[in-house]
């Protein structure tokens, strides 16, 4: 093949990486792939990156030596991240959400492709330099917030289960309590998590924090670390089980009779390090 033309190369360059976040992929390959010398490639990099810094996109970091490389590192800027949550609040402060009991439905918001995308972007934001492992979340609806941000960790997906199926082969299990007190088995299968590993724990929603409670637990029989516990949205509660977290939107308060929901941004610390330079 011959030579590629420069502007056809960091376009297939940058697909290459934003399509492989924390993958580090050797110059040599980008050298051989394009038929370019190595300083050309460097010089590709160093533009790539800083669009994409510029754009509050990310960045890319080099690493030397025989095995080294580059990779793309995703994260959003702070006043794309407050812009994002801000219309998030505004989605879950609609009244028709309120259903019988109190509750809320989110099934809309779980299943809209775009918003999921860019909360898996904000988490991977604020969990990305942790080293994470693998992801955990429980059946059925933290699923696709799970994966959203697994895709820009590109760390595998692990779900812990209410029922017990016979495809997940030997589990461990441990009891926990919901909003409604009521015990229930929350099962992990032995095979889908290595001990040891370090794990971000992902939910769509969190009252009490009693299934989170489950999941660190089950952490524990994994002899696995826990790094983070991330939600998109918290629900007002008068006693919690779990102190540490991060949210992405607050319910305050939910009146029933004047048809109201009061939502706020959550308690995520969006700083300075999370601006690109």
């Amino acid at each position: 093949m011959d030579k590629w033309k420069r502007s056809s190369r960091l376009t297939d360059m940058t697909q290459q990486l934003i399509t492989q976040p924390y993958r580090l992929l050797p110059l040599p390959v980008f050298a051989s792939r394009y038929h370019s010398a190595k300083s050309s490639i460097s010089e590709d990099l160093a533009i790539i990156d800083e669009v994409l810094r510029k754009e509050g996109n990310g960045r890319l970091e080099t690493v030397a030596g025989a095995t080294g490389g580059v990779r793309y590192i995703p994260s959003m800027s702070n006043q794309l991240i407050k812009q994002i949550l801000t219309v998030l609040c505004k989605q879950l402060a609609n009244p028709d959400r309120i259903l019988t009991g109190g509750f809320l439905y989110l099934s809309d918001l779980l299943g809209d492709p775009e918003l999921l995308r860019q909360l898996g972007k904000i988490f991977a934001t604020l969990f990305g330099g942790r080293e994470i492992d693998s992801i955990l979340t429980v059946e059925t609806k933290g699923i696709p917030l799970a994966y959203a941000t697994a895709a820009y960790l590109n760390v595998p997906v692990v779900i812990a289960r209410y029922d017990y199926r016979v495809t997940e082969g030997s589990v461990v299990t441990v009891n926990t309590t919901g909003s409604n007190h009521r015990i229930r088995p929350l099962s992990l299968s032995k095979r889908s998590l290595a001990e040891g590993s370090r794990v971000l724990v992902i939910d769509d929603f969190m009252k009490g924090g009693g299934t989170i409670y489950g999941m660190m637990e089950l952490l524990v029989e994994f002899h696995a670390e826990l790094v983070g516990v991330g939600v998109m949205v918290e629900s007002p509660t008068v006693e919690r089980r779990i102190d540490s977290y991060v949210s992405l939107a607050a319910i305050r308060e939910i009146d029933m009779e004047q048809r109201e929901i009061i939502v706020e941004i959550g308690n995520l610390e969006v700083g300075e390090k999370n601006e690109e330079s």
